[in-house]
């Protein structure tokens, strides 16, 4: 059988492909929690949108048997079966479905589903990426459980390329000191922990509410013009740049609305902790860029 084996190699890489695929895995989560399969995952289900995303990115998309709504990219994730919303999520359908992983977000989903699921015994990852660089370590992970490793690994590594790209272009640029604006009633932005606080410091910007520890605090208009920011970002919640943007041009005080340095990124690129949160990042880099660029000369030179 040795020499057999030995005189057609193929047979060897097939064999060790077999006992790849039904080896145990393990991975920490975010949670800190060890989470171990005996065996790659394949029947996943997916929590929340951006994670189903993830999962594709990971090589995994064709073990995802359930996601929840707006569960929309790629477009393979739209035939998907729905198990509910991220907040509202059904769990006599996921326990249908018989995943042997759930991928679950730790900040998104109810605790109380979560504290469900994992009672009726089923193996949860939970997910909570704070940091760029976390959604790189989040591809990885996925791929392990996924037993996609050698997608994923790739993914991960033009992450990175491209991050560290950015971070060498930017992070000398002068400080632009930044509102996010996520939706206008109530008046929400982004705290110190938040993902898209990141972006913003890795394009040079200072979020005017970091000190918050809220991940979407809520805040008044007077805060922000007392805060006086050179620039302000929204995102809404479609493709197109929502009206209440413009709302702010009535309060000219603000440095951003006197050099209209009010700018709009698509919700799917940089609230999606996902590959293409750097699509995101390169936009919202180039409006700081541009809000650098209309200062007047003096301002320019120090």
């Amino acid at each position: 059988m040795d020499t057999l084996m030995l005189k057609r190699p193929w047979m060897m890489a097939l064999l060790a492909a077999i006992s790849l695929a039904h080896a145990d895995v393990s991975v920490i989560d975010d949670a800190g929690v060890s989470v171990r399969l005996m065996q790659p995952a394949r029947r996943i289900i997916s929590l929340a949108p951006h994670l189903t995303e993830t999962l594709f990115a990971a090589g995994a998309g064709e073990r995802i048997v359930g996601t929840v709504a707006y569960s929309d990219y790629p477009e393979a994730a739209r035939k998907l079966p729905q198990v509910g919303g991220y907040a509202s999520v059904d769990l006599e359908a996921v326990a249908a479905l018989k995943p042997d992983l759930i991928v679950a977000w730790q900040s998104g989903n109810v605790a109380a589903h979560i504290d469900k699921l994992r009672a009726l015994g089923f193996p949860l990852y939970l997910s909570q990426s704070n940091r760029i660089e976390d959604v790189a370590s989040e591809i990885e992970r996925l791929g392990v459980l996924a037993g996609t490793s050698p997608v994923a690994n790739a993914v991960a590594s033009q992450f990175r390329q491209r991050l560290a790209g950015l971070q060498q272009r930017y992070a000398a640029r002068p400080v632009v000191r930044t509102f996010y604006q996520i939706w206008k009633q109530p008046l929400m932005t982004i705290g110190r922990k938040q993902i898209i606080g990141d972006v913003v410091r890795l394009c040079g910007g200072e979020n005017v509410f970091a000190q918050l520890e809220t991940m979407a605090p809520t805040v008044t208009v007077e805060a922000v013009i007392a805060a006086n920011p050179e620039a302000i970002i929204a995102s809404g919640m479609a493709d197109s740049r929502p009206e209440w943007l413009d709302d702010w041009k009535r309060w000219t005080s603000i440095t951003a609305v006197a050099r209209d340095n009010l700018f709009f990124v698509p919700p799917d690129l940089i609230q999606r902790h996902t590959p293409r949160l750097l699509d995101g990042a390169e936009r919202l880099c180039q409006y700081l860029e541009k809000a650098r660029e209309r200062r007047p000369k003096t301002a320019q030179s120090r």
